[in-house]
């Protein structure tokens, strides 16, 4: 088994007031996903989908998730009867976080607005949900019915009309998705659920292939999902391009090692390029986390695979000056999930710019943000932090403006419309003033 020590950098003097965001950036580094390696790949699967249909779809879920789905669709029973067979508490997990997730959602909606410019002349702008959206929930290592609350939630919220979800189909359930994912689907009222996984389900909703076209594709996913998003943007919307997840971690001498250390792992668990990173105060401090991710480590269920995050490049600990420092190496890196187990913990937690969810003090970690803060844990990934937002409602709606202009108020502004246009050598937009007046 490999190492479960994360290697540690002391930074609190190299870091200075000239350091550049790159500059720490190189300093701690991210695995990646080579995107544009799978494209080529991921050219042909959706090519395959294109123009060989259902079938195509059929034969690539027998290829790459090693079971070819009896159809495509999946029956209403069967989600009824997930729902139906689903332990009881789970079920009663699931819903108490639907209620909380949709608690928080149901603020981030819009209103419609409207702005006089001048007396005759108004804007109105309008937020409308896209039509249709296609979801789509990863298989693989884990089960994630939290994804399906999180994409779901915020959609039914915005109004969105058409919802339908895919996750890939799997052997010991006979071609079927995760049959907890039937349930969270069942629990939401989505009865639209794909049995199709990876780029080929992308391409699906993409396309319409044994199924409505959609207008946009959100959810996670592996490189090849990543890839599919990539190369159809355009014609869909993309929520985003996920990759491995993160989780930077601000603490001081008066963290609780052992918390800080958990909740390294927790994020490591999700994959071997999952990064973990700690920055503190303190080397004594360090010392400890290191102690404690060394026990931890040998109880814990996906030993191998966390050990293997933690010792891999994309994870460290970084030793600084002083918080104020720290809050700048987190600026810089602008993670995904941002810890703060400071002293300050709340006030240092406001100077945080560039983070896609920050979780502040001892009692707010990550995991509860992925199942059941409220807050949304699909999160901007690689950087993207310092100028992406989660998903949201508003990820959903469209802002659409409503120009209502009377007469007089035209002909107020109507000189100003021609010397711009004329200045831009576009008579014509002038002219299509002037014509109203003549």
């Amino acid at each position: 088994m490999p190492s479960p020590l994360i290697r540690e950098l002391n930074l609190s003097s190299t870091i200075n007031s000239s350091t550049t965001r790159d500059e720490i950036r190189v300093l701690l580094p991210r695995a990646t996903l080579d995107v544009a390696g799978a494209m080529n790949d991921v050219q042909q699967i959706i090519e395959k989908v294109r123009t060989g249909g259902v079938n195509a779809l059929l034969d690539l879920g027998e290829r790459f998730d090693g079971i070819r789905p009896p159809q495509l669709r999946v029956p209403s029973n069967e989600l009824n009867k997930a729902l139906a067979n689903l332990d009881s508490s789970v079920s009663t997990a699931l819903t108490e976080s639907i209620e909380r997730i949709r608690t928080v959602h149901r603020e981030q909606k819009r209103s419609d607005k409207s702005i006089a410019v001048i007396p005759g002349g108004v804007v109105t702008e309008r937020w409308v949900p896209v039509d249709r959206v296609g979801l789509y929930v990863p298989g693989g290592r884990a089960v994630y019915p939290s994804s399906v609350m999180m994409n779901v939630i915020p959609a039914q919220i915005a109004g969105v009309a058409s919802l339908a979800v895919a996750s890939p189909p799997q052997k010991e359930f006979n071609g079927l998705p995760h049959p907890t994912i039937l349930a969270t689907c069942a629990l939401l009222g989505i009865d639209e659920v794909y049995a199709v996984g990876g780029a080929q389900a992308v391409a699906m909703f993409a396309y319409g292939v044994g199924c409505e076209a959609v207008d946009m594709v959100t959810g996670p996913g592996n490189v090849y999902v990543a890839a599919a998003k990539r190369a159809l943007r355009g014609v869909i919307g993309i929520d985003s391009e996920a990759g491995p997840t993160e989780i930077i971690i601000l603490a001081d001498e008066t963290a609780n090692p052992d918390f800080v250390a958990a909740d390294l792992m927790s994020q490591a668990e999700h994959d071997t390029i999952a990064a973990a990173v700690l920055v503190t105060t303190s080397k004594s401090f360090a010392d400890a986390v290191q102690e404690r991710v060394r026990e931890r480590v040998l109880t814990t269920k996906h030993r191998e695979r966390i050990a293997t995050a933690l010792s891999g490049i994309q994870s460290a600990i970084a030793i600084v000056k002083d918080v104020e420092q720290g809050l700048v190496v987190l600026n810089a890196y602008a993670g995904e999930h941002v810890q703060i187990h400071t002293r300050n913990s709340r006030s240092d937690a406001l100077k945080v710019r560039n983070g896609g969810a920050i979780f502040v003090g001892s009692f707010s970690p990550v995991s509860l943000g992925d199942y059941s803060a409220g807050s949304n844990h699909v999160l901007p990934t690689g950087g993207c932090a310092c100028h992406s937002s989660g998903l949201s409602v508003q990820t959903f709606l469209k802002g659409l403006h409503f120009v209502d202009y009377s007469e007089t108020a035209l002909r107020e502004v109507a000189d100003v419309v021609v010397t711009l246009a004329n200045a831009e050598d576009l008579p014509a937009h002038g002219e299509a003033i002037k014509a109203r007046f003549e």
